[in-house]
């Protein structure tokens, strides 16, 4: 099957849906762009009486707070930013409830910090309130808390965002909407036979390298963290376009027309908790392995077992995700511990026959079950 027939099928069988909407598409004259909410808003409508699922992941707060507060520009200061975010998000969902009602629609909020999807049980009541919210017909909203964020729990951008809701939510298309018709050969706003790249099915080093040379003007993504956003979902077996805004441009791209830059899956989709683990979750340290053991992980797919373990780092509990390094220091892959940091360092290096005997009892023969355990896929 040809590329543009791989698209055709994903997007004419994709139900549940996640639209990222760019910093750059929301602002205007350090404002809220109305005309572009509302173009959108008509179009997502359309979707819905077609009975997708549309789950919108959107930019703009700051933009809203600024023009409300008549700020000359964006503060540098965290409380001074928080707070502009506080008074602008207010706006921003005033704004899609205002341009949603007139069709008879009804939206929600969801403000997220990288601890709610981190954290497995706030993973799951998140999921279920985003599931709640579809099975209600109502328009789940979502963007970060900046309010409260933190370096330590951010999200880093709304493309990563976006991208963790499609995992989170079990999406069938992610659609990041940007001012840049999609990922070309080098920045088209400097390069006039710049060609943009219509078709992905592996990210490169010189597509990283494409990507690094297009920033954001305004939001803190740019290309590099939509290709980022990218890699996570096409691993995980999702596609993802990124294409730019304009009138029609939903329209066109559920029609069949070739918008954007398509990035094609792999044909298997990863299971709901092996997601949450590769993507959401924070390694709390790492786990160094023999040959014999990344032999054993990658090429057999077993589990780890003490024997194969060499050195132990981080701070880490029963149930917490690690990292695997290989003897070379490259990641291999993530799982969740049976034993804790303490009780590894006891045990690393013995059979696990030897287990009961260092620590009194032996719960686990694996210190990291294959079932819980991600290999790395880029």
């Amino acid at each position: 099957m040809d590329a543009y027939q791989l698209r055709t099928d994903y997007i004419k069988h994709a139900t549940r849906i996640v639209i990222k909407v760019g910093s750059n598409v929301l602002t205007e004259n350090q404002g809220l762009n109305i005309k572009a909410i509302r173009r959108l808003t008509i179009q997502i409508c359309e979707l819905l009486d077609q009975e997708k699922e549309i789950i919108i992941v959107s930019s703009g707060a700051m933009a809203a707070g600024i023009r409300k507060l008549n700020f000359s520009s964006r503060p540098t200061e965290i409380p001074k930013r928080q707070a502009i975010a506080a008074v602008g998000q207010a706006t921003l969902m005033r704004e899609y409830e205002k341009a949603f009602e007139f069709f008879d629609r009804k939206v929600a909020q969801l403000l997220l910090t990288s601890e709610d999807l981190s954290d497995r049980e706030r993973y799951l009541n998140a999921r279920n309130t985003l599931q709640t919210l579809l099975s209600w017909k109502v328009i789940p909203i979502v963007n970060e808390n900046d309010t409260v964020s933190i370096a330590e729990i951010k999200f880093g951008d709304n493309d990563n965002l976006s991208a963790l809701i499609s995992l989170l939510t079990e999406a069938d298309l992610l659609i990041i909407l940007t001012d840049i018709s999609g990922l070309y050969d080098k920045d088209p706003r400097t390069s006039s036979d710049a060609t943009i790249i219509p078709y992905i099915k592996t990210i490169t080093k010189s597509l990283e390298t494409c990507a690094g040379e297009i920033p954001g003007a305004l939001g803190t993504g740019g290309m590099m963290a939509k290709l980022k956003a990218a890699k996570k979902l096409m691993s995980a077996g999702i596609p993802m376009i990124i294409a730019g805004e304009r009138k029609d441009i939903l329209r066109d791209i559920f029609s069949g027309k070739e918008e954007g830059s398509f990035f094609i899956p792999k044909t298997e989709k990863m299971c709901s908790k092996k997601r949450w683990m590769a993507f959401s979750v924070k390694p709390k340290g790492q786990i160094q392995i023999d040959d014999g053991a990344a032999k054993a992980i990658l090429t057999n797919g077993k589990s780890l077992l003490p024997i194969g373990i060499h050195h132990i780092s981080g701070d880490f509990k029963i149930g917490d995700t690690v990292e695997l390094i290989s003897n070379d220091n490259r990641v291999l892959g993530i799982g969740l511990v049976n034993y804790p940091m303490k009780e590894i360092n006891i045990i690393k290096g013995l059979k696990s026959s030897e287990i009961e005997s260092r620590l009194g009892s032996c719960p686990y023969d694996e210190v990291i079950h294959r079932n819980n355990m991600v290999l790395s896929c880029f």
